[in-house]
């Protein structure tokens, strides 16, 4: 939109002012041909001015949601008895709507990755209010992976009045097991590499994404799968900010590449694993800027 209209009534009345005087300057005789026009300069520079100091003071605040942000999420690098977990997350804007986070109960760790629609500041405060239900939820009740996405689709439906709506997986592993429970809430499938065979499956199970459809359809469509997960296993999990991210020439870094590393990778230690995943986005998009909020996660069974 332009300047005049993003204005408040009274600049935009200065504003209007400033263009009379310049014209005055032009057109009118005497004293007002001599202060027309340091008094339109004068009116035009102390707008210009005043959106200045508006747009730092703006600029501030979102740089302290994105500290406040960054500081609600999980360490990049996690490690417990049964395994190592280490992400990467990097936003589109200065604040984001991917959420990625690691809680650990007596029973065992939750692993939670999602994606708000949209991006920026609304993606971002939508996605600090879900990580605070999620942490209530699973202090309180200890759910399974299902059951916590049908009461994160609950509270959705039911405060939503837009078209905000979230893809998800989460992840649940038992302390002392070879494996996990896992969703999908309309996520990307996450990839899992088996060591004794040097091999990567898909799991593709089955979900709608969280506000797309009521709870009770969830509850019926919404497959939960037992994975066996032995030591040297490793899981990759996603958001769509990673395989459509684009370069100059508007090419996607696709699944297929995502999962060729994966095969060629998987065994390697999460860290090194998360790293050259890393390392090879950044050469593929060069100079484009993401479109979209990027994160993943590299969690191997030891």
């Amino acid at each position: 939109k332009s300047l005049s209209i993003r204005m408040s009534p009274v600049r935009r009345l200065v504003f209007a002012g400033t263009f009379i005087l310049f014209f005055a300057h032009y057109f009118a005789w005497g004293v007002i041909a001599n202060v027309a026009f340091p008094l339109a300069f004068s009116g035009l520079v102390m707008l210009l001015l005043i959106e200045l100091l508006e747009k730092l003071d703006a600029k501030k605040e979102i740089d302290l949601a994105r500290e406040i942000q960054l500081s609600l999420l999980p360490s990049a690098n996690i490690e417990t008895d049964d395994y190592q977990m280490v992400s990467f997350a990097n936003t589109a804007s200065e604040v984001g709507g991917d959420y990625v986070d690691v809680i650990q109960t007596e029973t065992g760790t939750y692993y939670i990755i999602a994606d708000v629609s949209g991006k920026g500041l609304s993606a971002a405060l939508y996605m600090v209010r879900m990580q605070a239900l999620v942490h209530l939820i699973i202090k309180k009740f200890q759910p399974t992976p299902k059951e916590l996405c049908l009461e994160l689709n609950d509270y959705i439906k039911s405060g939503k009045t837009d078209k905000t709506f979230v893809t998800a997986s989460v992840a649940f592993f038992p302390k002392g097991e070879n494996q996990f429970t896992i969703v999908r809430a309309g996520h990307n499938s996450p990839l899992l590499y088996k060591a004794d065979k040097d091999v990567v499956l898909d799991l593709k199970t089955t979900g709608f994404a969280l506000g797309m459809t009521s709870t009770q359809r969830l509850k019926l469509f919404m497959k939960e799968a037992r994975i066996n997960f032995n030591p040297g296993d490793s899981l990759l999990i996603y958001t769509d900010g990673l395989n459509e991210a684009r370069n100059e020439m508007n090419e996607e870094f696709g699944d297929s590449r995502i999962r060729a590393m994966f095969e060629i990778y998987g065994a390697l230690e999460p860290r090194t694993m998360v790293k050259k995943m890393q390392n090879s986005l950044e050469d593929f998009i060069g100079s484009a800027k993401p479109m979209d909020d990027i994160t993943f996660s590299c969690i191997k069974k030891r």
